[in-house]
């Protein structure tokens, strides 16, 4: 009989220990950022206190009275934004979640009072689920696997976030500065239309040489509503992401223009066996796989068995004879496997476990695929913005300036000097839509480097550069 109360005793001391472990998100957000220290800078906080939300109140009103920068705008959104809030908070409540599965139920205390005749009999049970107790070192690894793979979750999403920003961010600066020279064009479109116009009135001009500047300008006017439109829509995007209020978005300037290119592009060796052991996705894999094979020994004992002891101890009092006799022992309560075997059960485990060992060979196999792909569409994309930086638009300036002194010269007329001002600023916006196609490629290869794959999530390199040469 004190071998059951020692086994109690040992299972209530067991219980307190498992049900002092909690979740330290505090740890789990710091870790994050030293492993996407490049992502957050060290700034990613969840806010729970009055104090924690003014200083991130503070920080985003010295980030809007200047104009944003890409790295200002990660900033902002990491100390601004709900969405990044949610993040967080849904991290916790999973890592919360996966602390829960290392704990055991707690112990049910069941009181009877009955009562024949002259006698009455209390009974008292204090039952818990035995095999809970035998396989809480198990348990203990699976909850530990399942918090490592949270927080790999996490850094993960944030990373993601946070390219979603820089992206975002390229296109609101691109679309700003691509409205800016389609303003010019309308403006010299609309000059040559009314010169034309006036010279038709004197008889100078053709039917047919007013209305092809008129349809030039007609056309003109079409892509600035275009362009007027695609700015807005890059704009409130960046400020959705972001997470800034109406006033707030009022507030929101951005640069005139796009970086410049750095001076030379990431190197090639970067993308190699090392940088897929870093990608979360691959260690997110590896986890499920672990994790997998750790669940699959303890929900196969699951499935058999299930076993519950209470302790009783029991006082019957004879009112006749005005006595009590106490009664001592111990139930066994085993769930026997009758009609369910645990067949269906031990087949999704299986099942599970194959997914999950497939699942991570799937991602490695498409990581260097991927990464490789990644790094192409970066190294393109600097090799063409480059080529319209040192080639393409120092020609087309080079041809304004000689058309100039021919216009001075009076070898050309004005309408051939507007011809070519038109199709100076239409390779300017060419040259924008490379210089945003290389910083949307530089930011999805940081994070296929690092998080998961990302797109560009904009138009082709042809297709932008064929949009910006539309206007010729």
């Amino acid at each position: 009989m004190k071998s059951l109360f020692r086994l109690g005793a040992i299972a209530a001391a067991t219980l307190v220990l498992a049900g002092c472990a909690s979740v330290n998100f505090d740890q789990a957000v710091q870790d994050t950022n030293d492993t996407t220290g490049a992502f957050t800078q060290g700034k990613l906080e969840l806010s729970r206190t009055q104090q924690q939300a003014q200083a991130r109140s503070k920080l985003a009103s010295e980030l809007l009275n200047k104009p944003l920068t890409q790295d200002d705008a990660v900033q902002l959104a990491l100390a601004n934004s709900p969405a990044v809030q949610t993040l967080l908070a849904q991290s916790w409540s999973d890592m919360a979640t996966a602390n829960q599965t290392g704990r055991i139920a707690n112990p049910v205390f069941t009181f009877e009072r009955m009562r024949f005749a002259d006698e009455l009999e209390l009974g008292r049970l204090l039952s818990f689920g035995l095999l809970d107790l035998l396989t809480l070192p198990r348990r203990l690894e699976i909850s530990r696997s399942q918090t490592t793979q949270a927080k790999v979750q996490l850094g993960a999403n944030v990373v993601e976030q946070v390219t979603q920003v820089r992206q975002a961010w390229v296109r609101a600066v691109a679309a700003q500065q691509t409205l800016q020279y389609a303003e010019q064009i309308n403006a010299t479109a609309q000059a040559s239309a009314e010169l034309a116009k006036r010279m038709y009135q004197v008889g100078n001009f053709n039917k047919l040489q007013r209305a092809r500047q008129q349809s030039f300008y007609a056309d003109s006017a079409a892509r600035l509503a275009s362009s007027q439109h695609a700015s807005t829509a890059a704009r409130e995007e960046l400020v959705r992401l972001l997470g800034l209020t109406d006033e707030q978005s009022a507030q929101l300037k951005l640069p005139e223009r796009l970086p410049e290119l750095p001076k030379e592009a990431r190197p090639a060796g970067l993308v190699n066996a090392a940088a897929l052991q870093q990608r979360l996705d691959v260690q997110m894999a590896r986890n499920q796989l672990d994790l997998a094979g750790k669940s699959q020994g303890l929900n196969l004992l699951n499935s058999l068995v299930d076993v519950e002891l209470g302790i009783r101890r029991d006082t019957v009092f004879d009112n006749s004879r005005g006595t009590s006799t106490p009664r001592r022992g111990f139930e066994l309560g085993i769930r026997l496997p009758i009609f369910d075997w645990g067949s269906a059960q031990r087949d999704n485990m299986n099942a599970q476990s194959l997914a999950a060992a497939n699942r991570y060979e799937s991602t490695v196999r498409s990581a260097s695929s991927q990464l490789r792909e990644s790094y192409s569409a970066y190294r393109t994309a600097y090799d063409v913005a480059r080529h319209y930086r040192d080639e393409i638009v120092p020609l087309r300036k080079t041809m304004a300036e000689e058309n100039v002194l021919r216009y001075n010269g009076m070898l050309i007329g004005v309408f051939e000097l507007l011809a070519d001002t038109r199709d100076q600023i239409s390779s300017v916006q060419a040259a924008i839509s490379a210089y945003q196609q290389f910083w949307l490629a530089d930011a999805a290869l940081a994070a296929s480097m690092t998080g998961k794959p990302t797109t560009m999530g904009a138009m082709s390199l042809a297709g932008g550069a064929a949009a910006a040469e539309a206007g010729h």
